[in-house]
């Protein structure tokens, strides 16, 4: 195969990182990555920010989202450190509204990867280990 051979080929649609944090998509959250740590801008999955934005009726006054945004953030620093690629699964704990016979916690797998962003420059996005 040639390295030319979409060289000529038409871009039919582009969708940039900054248009999926405009619409909702991804969430940016780089300026409390940075405070913990984290060298590279970061955004997290719509459903990820809804695991970070429902609190239990149990834990509002205890708990606000910028406390569980710091810990998704947290444990995604502390995950880095161990890294040893572009994609990473790391575990915390988040408390949701508990079901019959089930605790008020529970852990929840997060992927995160890191990948080019609209110019090329290093990113990470945290999402729920079945998305993309």
């Amino acid at each position: 195969m040639s390295a030319d051979l979409w060289k000529d080929a038409e871009v039919i649609h582009t969708y940039t990182r900054a248009q999926a944090i405009e619409d909702g998509v991804l969430v940016d959250v780089s300026e409390t990555a940075r405070e913990a740590g984290v060298k590279f801008p970061v955004a997290l999955t719509a459903g990820v920010w809804s695991l970070v934005e429902n609190i239990p009726k149990k834990w509002k006054g205890i708990q606000d989202v910028a406390g569980r945004l710091w810990d998704v953030v947290w444990m995604l620093r502390c995950a880095i450190g161990r890294a040893r690629g572009s994609e990473i699964r790391y575990k915390l704990i988040l408390h949701h509204a508990p079901s019959e016979g089930a605790p008020g916690w529970k852990y929840v797998t997060l992927k995160a990867l890191c990948g080019p962003g609209d110019a090329g420059e290093p990113v990470i996005t945290v999402m729920l280990p079945h998305e993309d």
